[in-house]
């Protein structure tokens, strides 16, 4: 969906955003839909709705039987779970799915109507948004082409017979490296654009996908080697099942030796590394690292930035890494580039082949597509049916022109009058976390003159960015989608390289108008709402005010909330990675921390208790939602101030706040998907983003009359209120 990361050093609102709203088929328009769909498909399975009653939630779902101390997630959201079981093309569904999928047939409205125009009266854009959709829509010719659009791209891998050779390929856009680098804002220097580099090379989601040694672990590693041996099959090897077998004794020994635990990789003060062009010669041994770095125009950085590299005698001492840590740090780039030498180059060039096969799939002939959805959709997801063509080819669309697409979209179903009531709801979560930062007991006056200074900083952006991208010299060709993603490949690195030695552009954006997510980027300070979540369930200026600010307004703080969480916390007011807490107040804030991943950890919702959450890996996150509602619920109170809050359908003004925030997490999901996000997603599980949130904030307490005796309920010292 995000054609542009959010930025290195930043955090979404939620990273997996699965596809979701069709209200109806009320912005699907028929003329044309059947030329712009692939031949024999239909829209999709019927999606289930969500009903926001008469202001904003409809109290007929509430679960009257389950009391709201036992299991609050439940009382609001259970009642509409059970009625809507998931459609077969889900892995999970939702509010956000379903409001993903409103955005979703929005776009292909905009298509519908480009499809039904006199080709002659096309615009440039608008012809190369048709021909990017159709290109992928049209089945019929990709089975018939076969390998053929890939072939130039397979045999370049296979004439190389050097490392030398590889790297050249891997310095090129739209080929598979397991290294890399890209341009991005510098961390420790705000005011300039440098190269991070960094390395990848797994094919499965995570390094702990290759260590763990259970049944179902296992499972999935035997269906990956499966996949690799078609992969390899397809590609002409004679001798398959023995390349893949090298293929993947390659990503193991990365899993092993060289990536990290996802958690310590959250940790800022690891993952920034400044390295020179000499000492990038020196670590990189016989990889020819320079010329590769030179080769993509990288060369032309201040500096490079290293995530991964192993911390010495003193970073170790200074952040006091404990044993149970370092083991959880591999060797960084440093091995992979060691790695990268001992391992063969035949076994490099398949790696590549099966990347390139595996990351085009799509749109390769029926077999590739149908064995990437069987590994990476059922297996790993749990989904029973491949999302349908027409929604994955406004994905594509989106991938590679999604600011094209947005300025129609934000034209048609953005009303001005929503940036306004945004702007309004910013204001005053600024000013309701500039009150707590005046109360809190824990903090310093030193420390809460920083704290203060960054928040005045922080630079708000709703709905879209003012220059949206036009894609200048992206050239798409019609009939030829690898041609054309190779083609968006190149655009992009360009504009990316081109940034090194120009000034920060803070109009830059990294989520499109219609993405349905919202970010914080340390790096710029800055807080990211995109058109496309400022609809019902999250806000609509028909809804109650209560239910705006516990929905969006819960949004508005969870992300200003990421500029004060354990990792954005480290940035300051200029966005530079520094550390302006006192010893005392750094140390109070981290107890507190640790109190929020001991509940966390304590969630356990599968296995019989056996697979949990891990506090550490959604800490930032839980911050994010425990001092982001925190926020809200206390600008809810400056808005009404000195107002007459009614009770509406027997419910107060505060209860309607907190179910406005159950209601956004309203969710379903598959178990393998379960397992999946537990492993890999920073953000906790939605239920645990109601329960273990609101179980910490007195308000609700009171709001719903819990008690002692009530599942959820924490006793006042337990609580954790940071913000």
């Amino acid at each position: 969906m995000i054609t542009r990361t959010a930025a290195l050093l930043g955090a979404s609102l939620l990273v997996l955003a699965a596809p979701a709203f069709a209200d109806d088929d009320a912005h699907i328009s028929e003329d044309g839909s059947e030329m712009l769909l692939a031949e024999g498909e239909t829209e999709g399975s019927p999606l289930p709705t969500m009903s926001f009653g008469t202001w904003g939630f409809d109290p007929t779902l509430l679960a009257t039987d389950i009391k709201p101390g036992d299991d609050f997630n439940a009382y609001a959201n259970k009642k509409w779970i059970d009625a809507n079981p998931l459609p077969a093309e889900f892995s999970r569904i939702g509010a956000f799915t379903l409001l993903d999928e409103k955005s979703t047939a929005d776009v292909k409205a905009i298509m519908d109507e480009l499809g039904a125009k006199d080709p002659a009266s096309l615009s440039e854009d608008e012809r190369r948004i048709l021909d990017t959709y159709r290109a992928f829509l049209d089945t019929d010719t990709i089975e018939a082409m076969g390998l053929a659009p890939a072939q130039p791209y397979l045999d370049a891998i296979k004439r190389a017979r050097s490392l030398d050779d590889l790297a050249k390929l891997w310095a090129e856009p739209g080929f598979a490296s397991p290294i890399g680098g890209a341009v991005n804002v510098d961390a420790k220097q705000p005011d300039r654009y440098v190269a991070y580099v960094g390395f990848g090379g797994l094919g499965m989601p995570d390094r702990d996908y290759y260590l763990d040694t259970s049944e179902k672990g296992a499972a999935i590693r035997d269906a990956y080697k499966a996949y690799l041996v078609f992969l390899l099959t397809e590609a002409g090897y004679e001798d398959p099942e023995t390349q893949a077998a090298q293929v993947y004794a390659f990503e193991e020994r990365i899993a092993r030796e060289v990536a990290w635990d996802r958690a310590v990789s959250r940790n800022r003060d690891l993952t920034y590394n400044q390295v020179s062009a000499e000492e990038m010669a020196r670590i990189a041994g016989r990889v020819p690292a320079l010329a590769m770095l030179s080769a993509i125009g990288l060369d032309k950085s201040p500096t490079y930035i290293v995530r991964q590299m192993p911390p010495t005698a003193e970073e170790i001492a200074a952040l006091k890494l404990d044993a149970a840590t370092l083991a959880k740090i591999g060797s960084g780039l440093p091995g992979m580039f060691s790695l990268l030498e001992q391992t063969p180059v035949e076994t490099l060039k398949a790696w590549m082949i099966k990347e390139f096969l595996s990351g085009n799939a799509a749109v390769l002939p029926k077999r590739f597509d149908a064995a990437s959805f069987a590994f990476y959709g059922k297996t790993l997801r749990g989904t029973p049916e491949q999302r349908p063509r027409w929604k994955r080819a406004i994905d594509e669309v989106e991938a590679l022109l999604g600011e094209l697409v947005g300025k129609e979209y934000v034209a048609r179903y953005f009303p001005p009058e929503n940036k306004a009531a945004m702007d309004e709801l910013v204001a005053n979560l600024r000013l309701a976390l500039a009150e707590s930062i005046n109360e809190i007991t824990w903090m310093g006056e030193q420390t809460k003159a920083e704290a203060r200074a960054k928040l005045a900083s922080f630079d708000p952006k709703i709905g879209y960015r003012p220059n949206l991208e036009t894609y200048e010299g992206l050239a798409i060709t019609r009939g030829d989608p690898i041609a054309n993603r190779m083609a968006a490949a190149a655009w992009q690195r360009a504009d990316n390289v081109a940034k090194l030695g120009q000034p920060i552009d803070r109009t830059e954006w990294g989520m499109l108008p219609q993405t349905v997510n919202a970010y914080y980027n340390a790096v710029k300070n800055e807080i990211v709402f995109p058109a496309g979540i400022l609809q019902q369930p999250f806000f609509a200026l028909t809804n109650d005010i209560a239910v705006n600010y516990g929905a969006i307004g819960g949004v508005i703080g969870h992300e200003i909330g990421h500029g004060f969480d354990d990792q954005g916390s480290k940035s300051d007011a200029t966005g530079r990675l520094r550390n302006w807490w006192t010893d005392a107040d750094r140390a109070a804030f981290d107890a507190l921390g640790d109190a929020l991943v001991a509940q966390y950890d304590a969630f356990c919702p599968l296995d019989e208790g056996k697979t949990c959450v891990n506090g550490r890996l959604t800490l930032g996150e839980n911050i994010g939602d425990v001092g982001g509602l925190s926020m809200a619920y206390r600008a809810y109170k400056l808005a009404t101030k000195g107002k007459q809050v009614p009770v509406i359908d027997g419910l107060t003004g505060d209860q309607r706040f907190f179910l406005a925030w159950a209601q956004v997490w309203r969710s379903t999901q598959r178990e393998a998907n379960y397992r999946t996000r537990l492993r890999t997603d920073s953000h906790s599980p939605e239920e645990y983003r109601v329960n273990g949130v609101v179980r910490n904030l007195d308000e609700w307490y009171e709001a719903f009359g819990v008690k002692p005796g009530d599942a959820l309920y924490l006793p006042p010292e337990k609580r954790v209120r940071i913000w």
